[in-house]
């Protein structure tokens, strides 16, 4: 098992890793659309949806592996409302890559945020 670290990737603020990797495996913690410049999470579920999307490809990206490599995605969403504008977001990102994916409708997330999304990835 190896922790993947970069000065790309967003620093976790909790007591885990933001990528691990086993076996040739990569598995992302949950990204929250916190931009890793300005610590800002932007307005809109569009907005976060977007930056959620773009912190996982920045982590795949420097571990090392490529978008098109997720296996498996786990969104989760302050309301189930929300659910049509996130898939729309995700469908553009992910064009004709199609992963497994679990949507959960969770209520209040940390922050505030809209949604929040994992990954496992391919190396």
């Amino acid at each position: 098992m190896q922790i993947i670290t970069s000065d790309k990737m967003p620093i976790s603020s909790g007591h885990y890793s933001m990528c691990v990797e086993h076996n040739g495996t990569l598995y992302l913690a949950g990204q929250l659309p916190v931009d890793p410049e300005t610590k800002m999470i932007p307005d809109g579920i569009e907005a976060q949806t977007k930056l959620v999307l773009n912190n996982i490809k920045t982590i795949v990206e420097a571990a090392g592996s490529s978008i098109d490599k997720v296996i498996h995605v786990r969104i989760y969403v302050s309301d189930i409302a929300l659910w049509n504008k996130v898939n729309a977001i995700y469908t553009l990102f992910f064009k004709d890559h199609k992963p497994a994916r679990a949507v959960i409708p969770t209520g209040p997330l940390h922050y505030g945020c809209l949604i929040e999304a994992e990954a496992i990835v391919a190396k």
